[in-house]
């Protein structure tokens, strides 16, 4: 009898091991985490949102991505707690819609393309324009608006420039992209590469081709000394200005 109660037991026990390992697959590998550090008005951050970062959500990458954004850059905290930008004030509003808007908006498809359609606004030398994109986008102004203007905006500014400031090493300029726990330094630009290399589950179809990164460079870890890095970037040039960007997110038809 004990015999025959020890099998179905047995078979039990390996179903329930069975579900838990279905379950734990079903999660898949883990992300790799993305940061970056950038300010709002500065043309390189912009570039970079609008024609290399926006890649992932096209070619399937962001399947393997945990992507954060710290919209503070090289910005000060000066006594009192009042925040002053690299490229003046408005680029403190900018900062701080920003902020607000991935603080109302938590699902990163939705506030990225909140921020896109502004860094989109930056490269044409259009920002003044930004409230524009609530309604390109559809989405109500009212949580981003009342964010910005109240306390809420300024505590979230805060808040980003301790992670910023709590880099190691810290950041020597913007933008300042960090995968997986490495500061790309220079070679920003080809974060997907290090993406890959750093991703453990199958590797998504836009990993062929790209050349794998160099060993790592150096190694980020937190901090809570406090350092600032003011850079040397000015806004972008005529030139600059003129340029078509590469990659376009799929923005309502009456974008422009």
């Amino acid at each position: 009898m004990a015999a025959r109660l020890a099998v179905p037991a047995l078979l039990l026990l390996l179903l329930l091991a069975s579900s838990a390992a279905a379950a734990v697959g079903d999660e898949g590998p883990e992300k790799v985490a993305v940061a970056l550090y950038y300010e709002s008005l500065c043309p390189y951050s912009a570039s970079f949102v609008v024609d290399r970062l926006a890649r992932v959500f096209e070619d399937g990458l962001l399947d393997a991505v945990d992507l954060t954004l710290l919209p503070y850059g090289n910005a000060r905290v000066h006594a009192g707690g009042e925040i002053s930008c690299q490229h003046g004030p408005y680029e403190c509003l900018l900062n701080t819609v920003e902020a607000c808007a991935i603080d109302a908006w938590p699902d990163l498809d939705v506030h990225f393309r909140f921020i896109y359609c502004v860094e989109d606004l930056v490269v044409k030398r259009q920002y003044k324009e930004w409230e524009s994109c609530f309604q390109k986008l559809g989405l109500d102004p009212k949580p981003v608006t009342e964010c910005y203007k109240s306390e809420q905006g300024h505590k979230l500014e805060l808040k980003y420039a301790n992670q910023t400031d709590a880099l190691v090493p810290p950041h020597r300029y913007v933008p300042w992209v960090v995968v997986d726990g490495q500061p790309l330094l220079e070679d920003y630009e080809n974060f997907e590469a290090y993406v890959c290399k750093a991703y453990k589950g199958s590797p998504p179809k836009v990993c062929e081709g790209l050349v794998h990164p160099p060993v790592a460079l150096e190694t980020v870890v937190a901090r809570n000394g406090v350092t600032y890095n003011s850079g040397g970037i000015e806004l972008a040039t005529a030139e600059e200005e003129g340029r078509d960007s590469k990659i376009r997110m799929r923005l309502p038809d009456n974008e422009n």
